[in-house]
Order: C-alpha cells, then sequence, then structure tokens
C-alpha cells in the first residue's frame, strides 16, 4: 500500500463539548414535561384542583418538580401544560408546551394517545408501532407510573393525549421525517434529564438513522459529515432513497459499527477534505476536542502523488485542512492528492468494519456541490 497503516481510535467526547467558566445548566427531555403534564391533569381531573407544580419520579429514582404553566377542567376531563426547559442545550423543542389531556375510560388500565404535534410512526426501525405515536418506552413508562401514583390503574381506566402546540413546526429541524416520524416532535427521553451540548443523543440518533435504514431493507448506508456534503451525496447516488443517507457528523465510527451490527452490505462515506484527513489518520470519531488533522499526513499524500517538496512542505505548514486543498487546487494536483486520500480513508473505514461491508469515499468541494476525488468509484 505504501505507507504504515495507522492505529484505529475512537475517542470519547466529554460531556460538554464546549469548556465555560461556569457549569451548564441541564435541562427536561420532553417525555418528563409530558409526564409532568399528564399527572398534573389527572390530579386536577381527581382533586378539582388545579396544582401549581407536580412531583415525578425519574428513570434513576430521583424525584424532581415541575411548575405547571396552565391547568384546567375541561367538560369531563382535564388539560394541563408544562412548559420545556432544555436548560443549557441548543435544543429546538426548548420552550415547547407539554399538553396532556386526560380523561375516563370504561375499562381500567392506561390508554395513551398522541394528539396534534406529536408525531405519528409510519417506518419500522424505531421500536414503536406503525401508525402509533412517537413515543418512545421511557416515557410511556414514566407516564405509566406518575398516572398510577394519583390513581389505582388495577381498577379505573385512564386516557391520556399527549400534544405539543406547534409540534409540526419544530419537527421540520429535526430528522423525524426521513425517519418516518410525520405530523410533529417525538416524545423522548431515556433519563429525564438534558445534559447540555450532551453527544450522546446525536450518537444515538445516528445509530437509529443506520438501523432505520436497515429496517426499510436497504443494503447500502451513504455517511455525510453534514448538509452540504449531503447534498453531494445525493447527487452522486440519486438512486438511493432518502433513508439512506445519514449525516453522522463526527461519529463515523459509530455509524459503521451500526452498518455491521444491522447486517447492510455497503458504506459509502462522503466528506470535506479535513474530516478526510482525520479519518485517514484512523480517527473515526473526529470532534475537534479529540482530534485535529494531521497535516503531515496530508503532506505524505502530497508527495505520493507527485507534488513537489516545496509543495509538501507547505501543505505540512498549512492553516487547516481546507488550507492544504486550496494548495492541491492551486497546484493542479487536486484529482490525484485527493484520489489518495479517499483511498486512504476507504482502507481505515475496511479495517474498522471487516469484510462484512463494501466501502467507498468521496470528497466532494466545500460547497458540497462537485465530487473532486473518490477512491475508485467514481471519476472525476
Amino acid at each position: 500500500m505504501g505507507y504504515d497503516l495507522p492505529p484505529l481510535r475512537e475517542p470519547d467526547l466529554p460531556r460538554t463539548a464546549k469548556v465555560r467558566p461556569v457549569a451548564l445548566r441541564t435541562g427536561w427531555t420532553t417525555g418528563a414535561c409530558a409526564t409532568a403534564a399528564a399527572k398534573a391533569a389527572l390530579t386536577a381531573l381527581v382533586t378539582g384542583v388545579a396544582p401549581a407544580e407536580v412531583e415525578i419520579g425519574l428513570p434513576a429514582g430521583r424525584r424532581v418538580r415541575f411548575p405547571v404553566a396552565r391547568c384546567d377542567r375541561r367538560d369531563e376531563g382535564a388539560e394541563a401544560v408544562v412548559v420545556k426547559d432544555a436548560g443549557d442545550d441548543p435544543d429546538v423543542t426548548h420552550g415547547a408546551e407539554l399538553t396532556a389531556t386526560v380523561g375516563w375510560r370504561p375499562v381500567p388500565g392506561l390508554a395513551l394517545e398522541g394528539g396534534p404535534g406529536v408525531g405519528t410512526v409510519t417506518k419500522p426501525g424505531l421500536g414503536l408501532a406503525v401508525g402509533g405515536p412517537a413515543i418512545n418506552d421511557t416515557p410511556r413508562r414514566m407516564i405509566g407510573e406518575a398516572v398510577a401514583e394519583v390513581v389505582d390503574l388495577t381498577a379505573v381506566g385512564v386516557r391520556v393525549v399527549i400534544s405539543v402546540p406547534r409540534g409540526e413546526i419544530m419537527a421540520r429541524k429535526t430528522t423525524n421525517r426521513r425517519l418516518g416520524i410525520v405530523g410533529g416532535i417525538s416524545i423522548l427521553g431515556t433519563t429525564g434529564i438534558v445534559r447540555p451540548f450532551s453527544t450522546a443523543s446525536w450518537r444515538a440518533s445516528v445509530v437509529q438513522a443506520v438501523q432505520v435504514a436497515a429496517a426499510q431493507g436497504e443494503r447500502t448506508v451513504v455517511l455525510c459529515t453534514g448538509g452540504r456534503t449531503e447534498r453531494g451525496a445525493r447527487a452522486l447516488l440519486p438512486e438511493l432513497p432518502e433513508v439512506c443517507f445519514v449525516e453522522v457528523g463526527d461519529f463515523t465510527g459509530a455509524a459503521v459499527t451500526a452498518a455491521v451490527t444491522h447486517g447492510l452490505s455497503g458504506v459509502v462515506f462522503v466528506g470535506m477534505a479535513g474530516k478526510l484527513a482525520k479519518l485517514a489518520a484512523g480517527v473515526l470519531m473526529t470532534h475537534y476536542t479529540r482530534s485535529k488533522v494531521d497535516l503531515s499526513l496530508l503532506g505524505a499524500v502530497t508527495v505520493e502523488a507527485g507534488g513537489t517538496a516545496d509543495l509538501a512542505t507547505a501543505v505540512t505548514a498549512a492553516n487547516t485542512g481546507r488550507h492544504a486543498y486550496e494548495l492541491w487546487e492551486a497546484a493542479s494536483l487536486l484529482g490525484p492528492a485527493g484520489d489518495l486520500l479517499c483511498r486512504r480513508v476507504r482502507a481505515v473505514l475496511r479495517r474498522f468494519a471487516g469484510d462484512a461491508v463494501a466501502v467507498d469515499v468521496a470528497m466532494v468541494d466545500f460547497t458540497g456541490a462537485r465530487v473532486v476525488a473518490s477512491s475508485g468509484r467514481w471519476a472525476r
């Protein structure tokens, strides 16, 4: 192959991706807020008194209190609203009004439904019933436990409808539609707590997106680092359905592992020069706090592609991966050097995945519109 193979690394990311002089404020998941709203509404229905706040249990056993923004008796039911506080997390659902409408039903037990603004599941692979509301297992359990603190569900029946005003608008900023969740947001949360700038949910969403593609019977997944690279990837592979394209951000390793786990046969990675340089160095989790572009690697690629010693020196001393890209382009070496870089990335991903999947790699320009190099599948 002409060069030493790098060790494979998938470094952990700290809980917070930014260092701040003061601690970041945690917040509450949509599932925790929906649970609090359900308990508040049922309390009002049973007692006739609208609570100003309610206490619920989180999955780990901690008890927390939520202010109730609004609570009203309505006909033979009641409705309560808890406003989501996402803390310092940049969450599109921050400020959402998680609304629970409750009433009695003729048979014992809990009937949980989704109302306006809560998405409906239309595809398999999410662990939820197709046609049902996008309310995940943990929030379902939390709501059930909170309701059981107010009434005996073995003796009475309760119907709870969770809705989110403007939830359909919020969902446009999420990946819900691609995953087959239409009409609103998902009611999520495994702990009830939102960790600010936490990458756990992003990593989980990447794995889930690969899982959904597999559940649709797709055999190839296309990993893109962001919106621009996804546009380039779609132009490159227009025959593939939308579900095959996954924005992995920094979590390439997690996505490849998921592809192998779920039996996919092909992985295509589409990225720009900086991410490709990190992957070529064997780094499978590429966040800036845990890895940096190895410019000496790009210098070595320059020489291998036929560049001059002066160009290799300039590339090695470049400020960023993009700067190296621009130096290659100015020297009319972008194609050959980019192809070599893509082939190095393919070799890393194939080692990481084993023999289970075929791997192809493409590099796009910084608009994402043009493929400038590849590991061999696409001619420039």
